[in-house]
């Protein structure tokens, strides 16, 4: 039971049924990721089955991205418009095919359309997850509420890579695919049922209610009464906090689309020791997610230190804390490389916890779906490159130490968007639109 004391009367909140609506879209953004590894776990297998180079592989690796980046502004405009609740059924739906399709291909090219359609289907998966939790979350929750879905895609990899890899090992990568489909299926029906904005949940209790929307929420407006593109594109603080997002992206997706192979590759373990060794740095990445990320600095705001610092303050740390991507380049130890990885992995997700809970801060009324797309389509940039630079410099040179130096620079690109330029952490104004009288 919760309290909440307001003009000198307490509103008693018997449920919490906001946290079904938070556990249902970390579920969301969990199969999402389930969906994006099978193919990075089965890469050795699929290289050595239909001979493909690391080059190539990196360029098959990124084509995901190509399209996730390309729609985020789109999707974010039409998430606006149409709301969480339709855009994300149909997407789902679509992202189940394209991932159940994959088992049946037989060459190359279908691999790459069907990767193509998944980046489509999954674009607006974030920026609908942060558009919901500023509806369901009171700001002083927002923290944790984000952690729920960003840290399911960083626990994807603890659950999702030994299983697809024991799945391969098993019965083989076709069998993989099947399996993730058959989980997005279960999410498909569980958000068709249960998913409904605030306002509309036959659920959520008139109190529950009260007290959401007592806690400085994402207000509703009408279709097309939000902030435009182009006024918040003049906005910097949008700018610093994409670039920053585009700086902590280069070495997820490096991880993500490339550890297991450079376990395989350059540290000589077999898919099930590989698999079960990239879920170290990413189970500590979920745990930093949740309880630096979103648990500790839900607890300083709640004590009365300020919001903006304390948000900027963490991701600055989070992000320092992912130059330690450039410590794997020096080693050939495996003990010592998932060290160096398990600390880079829990800075990025610290910074990216933080960071996703900023559209439904910065946004002005109406317009998260637009500032969580474009922020992630910048962010999404570094997602296409950092498989295929990757996969170029270890073709060119044999080895991952100038790749991890790579993504140590960037990572500074980062910090120095975030500490120069984002500013104070604060709501965006609306936009003043200029009413044409007859």
């Amino acid at each position: 039971m919760e309290k909440q004391v307001e003009l000198g009367k307490v509103i008693t909140t018997k449920k919490k049924f906001r946290y079904w609506i938070g556990l249902l879209l970390g579920f969301g953004c969990l199969v999402n990721y389930f969906d994006r590894i099978n193919l990075t776990v089965a890469g050795q297998v699929l290289m050595d089955e239909l001979s493909i180079s690391p080059a190539m592989f990196g360029i098959l690796l990124s084509s995901f991205s190509w399209t996730y980046a390309l729609m985020q502004i789109p999707m974010g405009v039409v998430l606006d418009r149409i709301g969480v609740k339709w855009l994300n059924r149909v997407c789902s739906i679509v992202w189940v095919f394209a991932t159940g399709l994959t088992a049946f291909i037989s060459g190359l090219l279908p691999l790459f359309i069907l990767r193509l359609s998944l980046g489509v289907a999954e674009a607006p998966a974030f920026s609908a997850a942060a558009k919901a939790t500023g509806y369901w979350f009171p700001l002083k929750e927002r923290g944790f509420a984000t952690a729920m879905f960003d840290m399911s895609s960083k626990l994807s990899n603890v659950i999702g890579v030994p299983m697809v890899a024991f799945i391969i090992a098993k019965w083989g990568w076709r069998e993989a695919f099947l399996v993730t489909a058959l989980i997005s299926i279960v999410y498909c029906v569980w958000f068709w049922m249960l998913y409904r904005d605030p306002e509309e949940h036959p659920r959520l209790s008139k109190e529950e209610l009260d007290y959401i929307q007592s806690g400085d929420v994402q207000k509703k407006v009408a279709p097309g009464e939000g902030s435009g593109l182009v006024y918040l594109m003049k906005q910097r603080k949008l700018w610093a906090l994409a670039i920053g997002a585009a700086a902590y992206n280069y070495s997820f997706f490096l991880f993500l689309t490339w550890l297991p192979n450079y376990l395989m590759r350059e540290l000589h373990l077999d898919i099930m020791k590989s698999g079960l060794y990239t879920a170290i740095p990413w189970a500590f990445g979920a745990l930093s997610s949740v309880l630096i990320g979103g648990l500790f600095v839900d607890f300083l705001i709640k004590r009365g230190f300020d919001p903006s610092k304390v948000r900027k303050l963490f991701l600055t740390i989070g992000m320092l804390l992912g130059l330690a991507v450039i410590g794997a380049a020096t080693t050939k130890d495996t003990q010592t490389a998932i060290i160096y990885f398990s600390i880079a992995v829990s800075g990025i997700c610290i910074a990216s916890t933080i960071n996703w809970s900023m559209p439904s801060i910065l946004a002005p009324n109406g317009s998260v779906g637009t500032v969580g797309g474009f922020m992630n389509f910048i962010g999404n940039l570094t997602a296409i490159a950092a498989p295929i630079v990757t996969g170029f410099i270890v073709g060119a040179t044999g080895s991952f130490a100038i790749a991890f130096v790579v993504a140590g620079v960037v990572m500074l690109v980062g910090i120095l968007s975030i500490t120069v330029f984002l500013g104070r952490i604060e709501k965006i104004p609306d936009e003043e639109k200029k009413v044409i009288s007859d």
